[in-house]
């Protein structure tokens, strides 16, 4: 194809994007994807959102979220205005640009697990036609991008950079902070050519404020990596401060408190019973992963990812000691645990280390139960399970268990109720602050 054709199309692409007549496709309909795809439908682009579960797709097009802080109205509005959603991969080739926003997981060995991007990619590759653009945006190691969509989408035949365009741009939603929108995050965008990052900065350029193009989809990629590595390892540092300073006596909260007046060189991070999200926990691993390629060991990352990892168990062992310490045993004890969302104020279970925390006790032989004003039921998840609802918080209610474990601090609860009527509180995250015969800091 010479030069003035392929222009020709990146030209027809970037007029229909910025004209808002291009039609869009989100693939994966999740915490990333749904915002995303009500977003573009609130600009007046046709939006086709695309998911494996048939279940949650007939929700979407009857105009019901599944997501807390996505109302049905938000819904009804993106349908009203053009959002149809489908489990049919075929229906691809009718979109101009394919934004895929797919879980990327860890297997059991901490390895990446990319079949989500690698599965998706090649069920609608066969659909692939001329003047498409396909957007990366679930988190990944550098080189995914070229590696293994590039290959899958030349098979088609058409010619990548020329014929159709590929970009990255990591996600940076995050659920339930009422200061940012998807709209008013920057959005980092890496093209294979640059080709590719012109139209790239095109498809985003209508729904995001502020765009910012890097040299390349490795860049991308990597971008989206530190974000995530700076917050694992600082929580990390955290964690571990947490632990000397109980030790000591010290109480970290107040620590953290007095260094963030610090007006420069200091960045407040507070310590939990573990970390929480699709992010933080995994893509720190994505990164050591793929550094072993290239004959490095990332030591600094991995050591944080084991500190993190390890703070479930010690929130277990305060538990257990404090428990001893009234002569009883976590076996055979009631235990509560407060809040399973992986962060305050939301409805997200993924990786979130409350769970952690309640198969270990569950391990451990106590009867557990949960409170979550989030979670009513507790969701169907890959690698575990608990056929429990949440428990409605009373005085009396609360009073009944042995120990109640706070994991998760939602605002919704009533911090002084539970403080008044508990035999035993665990609290990982700081809670309560004055010192109290029935508060354990974990």
């Amino acid at each position: 194809m010479n030069n003035e054709s392929s222009a020709s199309i990146s030209s027809i692409l970037i007029d229909r994007l910025n004209n808002r007549d291009a039609t869009i496709g989100i693939l994966g309909m999740g915490y990333v994807g749904q915002p995303l795809a009500l977003r573009y439908a609130q600009l007046g682009y046709k939006v086709i959102g695309f998911d494996v579960d048939q279940e949650k797709i007939d929700l979407l097009n009857a105009g019901q979220s599944q997501i807390e802080h996505i109302s049905n109205a938000d819904i009804i509005a993106a349908n009203s205005a053009g959002l149809e959603c489908t489990t049919d991969l075929s229906r691809t080739a009718e979109a101009d640009a394919l934004i895929l926003c797919v879980p990327t997981p860890l297997n059991k060995y901490r390895e990446p697990d990319l079949t989500f991007v690698t599965d998706t990619t090649e069920s609608f590759v066969p659909y692939l036609r001329t003047g498409q653009v396909i957007s990366l945006e679930s988190t990944t190691y550098p080189g995914t991008t070229e590696e293994e969509l590039l290959p899958r989408i030349s098979s088609s035949g058409l010619t990548v950079g020329e014929e159709v365009f590929l970009v990255y741009s990591p996600e940076r939603e995050d659920p339930g902070n009422p200061n940012f929108s998807t709209n008013t995050i920057p959005k980092v965008v890496g093209g294979h050519t640059a080709a590719c990052l012109k139209v790239g900065k095109a498809l985003y350029a209508q729904a995001i404020d502020n765009i910012v193009p890097v040299s390349s989809t490795k860049a991308a990629e990597m971008t989206k990596l530190l974000e995530n590595i700076h917050r694992a390892v600082n929580i990390g540092l955290v964690n571990e401060m947490k632990v000397v300073a109980d030790r000591m006596g010290i109480d970290i909260f107040e620590v953290i408190d007095a260094a963030a007046t610090k007006p420069f060189g200091f960045t407040a991070y507070y310590p939990g019973p573990g970390l929480g999200g699709h992010c933080i926990p995994i893509d720190p691993f994505y990164l050591t992963w793929k550094a072993r390629e290239y004959g490095l060991h990332t030591r600094f990352i991995e050591l944080s990812g084991e500190i993190n990892r390890s703070m479930p168990e010690y929130v277990v062992s305060k538990l257990t000691k404090a428990l001893n310490e009234r002569r009883k045993a976590v076996n055979g004890s009631n235990v509560l645990v407060l809040g399973i969302a992986y962060k305050k104020n939301v409805d997200d279970m993924r990786e979130s280390p409350s769970v952690e925390v309640m198969e270990l006790l569950r391990h451990a032989g106590a009867e557990v139960a949960y409170s979550d004003p989030h979670v009513p039921l507790f969701p169907k998840m890959r690698e575990h399970k608990f056929n429990l609802s949440s428990i409605e918080l009373t005085p009396e209610v609360v009073a009944s268990y042995d120990a109640v474990v706070l994991t998760t601090d939602h605002g919704k609860f009533d911090y002084d109720m539970i403080r008044d009527n508990a035999r035993l509180i665990i609290d990982s995250r700081g809670v309560y602050r004055a010192p109290m015969n029935n508060v354990v800091k974990a």
